[in-house]
């Protein structure tokens, strides 16, 4: 715990130090995603195909209490993540009566499902998204100030993280674990399995789902993106390069894929100038070939992803 509180000591002084904060809490926001996910895949051993469905909800459904109802900040943020928990509760349900791919396909059809309704919706703005979310106040803070707002995200991210270190490593966590080792056998001990799969299922889309009522009120618009099948597969990417079952992982997977996309542009310039190669300039406009290479080196040489090589290859004391 020192850990980790002294590495969200060190992200609370990132602005400080020059960070831009528009751009950590995105990341911040990703990475809360990302070990949401990593909860359902990492220590319960169930693959989501379509957790971005839990993130949309919330990111529509905090935007359209905020905006169009006017309810408070935090108001509106727990109604996003009411939403998203309500979806998780649906698809859960559905979904844990299937193992394997199966399951996975099964949440991939609601998830798309799901996306269809926020595209014909009248409420979501369609394909224009819904725009010019207010971000309002909270506890007397005003929002609008964008260090202001930083620190709240950070708030709500370290309350998330807490949230699954405590899960994890509870007696409830413990059982997750074993489900993900051998089903059979934590049957075998009599724990219903079915049902700490639901508890999962929606406690992980909860988390999504206060990643996405944040992201609104950071980026102030919530639009199909944060629906669509690429961010289910952008957060497995995220999990498995950071380092799935590990509770580091996700973030530094989600950092790294984040800063990617937002940075390979001047990358791409750099290396440009530096080797004379003009193909590198059209960097910026080619993401998804840079993030489908660093997951197919992932795959093939760092399996265990970023932390958990690090993890695995760190010298331990030995008795």
């Amino acid at each position: 715990m020192l850990g980790y509180a002294l590495l969200f000591a060190a992200v609370a002084l990132l602005p400080l130090l020059g960070a831009y904060p528009i751009f950590v809490m995105k990341v911040m926001c990703y990475a809360l995603f990302a070990c949401a996910f990593n909860l359902l895949i990492g220590f319960t051993g169930l693959l989501s195909f379509g957790h971005a469905a839990f993130l949309g909800a919330a990111a529509y459904g905090a935007g359209h209490a905020l905006k169009v109802w006017g309810l408070p900040t935090l108001a509106g943020i727990g109604f996003g993540v009411l939403m998203a928990a309500l979806a998780g509760l649906a698809f859960g349900w559905l979904a844990i009566r299937r193992s394997g791919i199966y399951f996975s396909m099964i949440t991939l059809a609601l998830s798309q499902m799901l996306f269809f309704f926020f595209l014909q919706a009248p409420f979501t703005g369609g394909e224009d998204g819904l725009q010019s979310v207010p971000r309002g106040t909270l506890l007397g803070l005003d929002l609008t100030s964008d260090l202001t707002l930083y620190y709240v995200v950070l708030a709500f991210f370290a309350f998330g993280f807490w949230l699954i270190y405590r899960t994890v490593n509870s007696p409830f966590g413990q059982v997750l674990t074993s489900i993900r080792e051998n089903e059979a056998r934590a049957t075998s001990l009599g724990y219903d399995v079915d049902r700490f799969k639901l508890v999962a299922f929606v406690l992980s889309a909860a988390l999504a789902g206060l990643a996405g009522a944040t992201k609104t009120l950071v980026l102030g618009f919530a639009t199909l993106t944060d629906a669509v099948w690429t961010t289910s597969g952008a957060v497995i990417l995220m999990t498995l390069v950071g380092g799935m079952g590990t509770l580091l992982g996700p973030i530094v997977g989600a950092l790294i894929i984040i800063a990617l996309e937002n940075k390979i542009g001047d990358l791409g310039k750099a290396l440009a100038d530096l080797t004379g190669v003009a193909w590198f300039n059209g960097l910026g406009e080619s993401v998804s070939l840079v993030t489908g290479l660093i997951f197919i080196i992932c795959v093939l040489a760092f399996r265990r992803g970023v932390v958990g090589e690090i993890l695995h290859r760190w010298p331990r004391k030995r008795p």
